[in-house]
């Protein structure tokens, strides 16, 4: 191959956005399914970025948090990477035009949000902060030399050659296919969040990129670790819902039951800003007893400036969070598991990289930190670039090629049912039955459509993992369907 051959990036949220600009001036070609930032996850990001930059915070203590969120079931490395490489990732996106918010003095303003002990959460926009991030990077590689952008291209299969990735499998919305070779190619195509009824993900984020990295055989990590948000806009019959930041809670914001009592209280040492697996457990049994909401009328005000983008979603939907509560229920937000890479993004098959959420690196461990997901991105999508320029062409031999593809989709009735299930068995409390009904029916299902498949691999990790862990937590015994008070210890 050619050693002008392109970088394929798959996957236009920020961490293959950020992959593809930081790998200049080495040739990418970018495929997305939408257009601009559509339909990428990074989008709809409410929370911003941590970074210990406030007096007397420190790396150390943002990996702590990090670690005491992941159940310590993190990689120690990669958090220290993650957490050092912070405040270089800020100063990276203002350089490509991210504004962040900032006080009159023109420091940085600093939030707090769920699992962290102190303000250190960086936004641009209250709580826009992921459109404002994505518009800034998506400009930046529109006007990049060195990216082509393909938009309404669906990566459905793999090309190997010699055993090495050399292309992808290519469908384009006019029902066209090809082969597209590349020297390498980045999966950057987000997390699983499609396969549940409810989601603060969008559509796009079904899982195609991890469906494609099992089929060709590519190693995988902590799959049964699936984060919900605990505050998703509670609205029947709609699968993506509209986030109701986290950031509320650090403004002074309180969930509420049934009868409006605080449901937080004698739960966890943080209270309503406990990590996120402890919170949605809360919240989901609540739901399932009644209802929840988030009582954020003190904000006032200050609705309109702070957080634009939830007071916008709420009036859309009929309620007004200045004056009344706001109802929520807990939604599949991101997927901590995924296919198995190192630091610099290199899964188990030659020429297959993957970045973002689509990876597992052991960063978030059995539950993520609230904002670090966008910074996730950056860091290790600057890294991984970095090891695609360094890193040498594929190797030739001859034009022979195997092909190895994701398989077809399923239709939508059978994808309905699948979510159902998915949210019943893999939802925020679990057990063993459920589980072994859940792998059954999508055992069978796995012949039929790829989501089946992916969904039996989510689902066979959590029954092989017994004991309660992170988001990941088995509620097997005689108050099986409720959070107990001291929940958070087991996790």
């Amino acid at each position: 191959m050619e050693t002008s051959a392109p970088i394929i990036v798959v996957g236009g949220g920020i961490a293959g956005l950020v992959t593809a600009l930081a790998a200049a001036p080495a040739p990418v070609l970018l495929l997305t399914r939408s257009p601009g930032s559509n339909g990428a996850a990074s989008t709809l990001a409410q929370g911003g970025i941590a970074a210990a930059i406030a007096p007397g915070d420190s790396t150390a203590a943002h990996a702590h948090d990090t670690c005491v969120a992941g159940s310590h079931h993190n990689d120690g490395a990669m958090v220290e990477l993650l957490t050092s490489g912070a405040v270089q990732a800020l100063e990276w996106l203002q350089q490509r035009g991210v504004v962040f918010d900032r006080d009159n003095s023109g420091a940085l303003l600093l939030g707090r949000e769920g699992g962290h002990d102190r303000p250190r959460i960086v936004h641009a926009g209250g709580d826009a902060t992921g459109a404002r991030v994505m518009a800034a990077l998506v400009a930046a590689a529109r006007t990049a030399p060195h990216i082509e952008r393909q938009a309404g291209v669906d990566v459905d299969g793999l090309m190997l050659r010699n055993g090495h990735v050399c292309g992808v499998c290519v469908t384009r919305a006019d029902g066209s296919q090809s082969a597209v070779e590349g020297r390498a190619v980045v999966l950057a195509t987000g997390g699983v969040g499609g396969l549940f009824a409810h989601t603060s993900n969008p559509a796009d984020a079904d899982g195609s990129g991890l469906a494609l990295a099992l089929a060709a055989g590519a190693a995988t990590r902590d799959l049964e670790f699936v984060q919900f948000h605990p505050t998703a806009l509670a609205m029947p019959g709609v699968h993506s819902l509209p986030l109701v930041t986290e950031a509320l809670r650090g403004a002074g914001a309180r969930l509420l039951d049934m009868h409006g009592q605080p449901l937080m209280a004698g739960v966890h040492p943080l209270g309503d800003l406990a990590p996120r697996d402890v919170v949605a457990r809360q919240v989901w049994s609540a739901c399932e007893a009644g209802g929840a909401w988030l009582d954020a009328r003190h904000v006032g005000d200050d609705f309109e400036s702070a957080f634009p983008t939830v007071l916008a979603a709420c009036l859309a939907h009929g309620i007004d969070p200045r004056l009344q509560p706001i109802p929520v229920t807990p939604a599949a937000h991101f997927h901590m598991g995924g296919i198995a890479t190192d630091a610099d993004g290199r899964t188990s098959l030659p020429g297959l990289y993957a970045v973002g959420e689509v990876a597992c690196n052991g960063v978030h461990g059995a539950n993520r930190l609230a904002s670090n997901s966008l910074l996730e991105g950056v860091v290790f999508g600057q890294r991984l670039a970095q090891a695609l320029r360094d890193a040498d062409s594929a190797p030739s031999g001859g034009r022979s090629f195997k092909f190895l593809h994701r398989g077809p989709s399923l239709d939508v009735g059978p994808l309905n049912r699948l979510r159902g299930l998915m949210t019943q068995a893999m939802g925020p409390l679990r057990t063993g039955a459920l589980l072994q009904v859940a792998l059954r029916d999508c055992d069978a299902l796995a012949h039929v459509g790829w989501q089946g498949a992916l969904a039996r691999s989510v689902v066979g990790a959590a029954l092989r993992r017994q004991r309660s862990l992170g988001a990941h937590f088995r509620d097997d015994g005689p108050t099986a369907g409720h959070a107990t008070k001291d929940a958070w210890r087991a996790a």
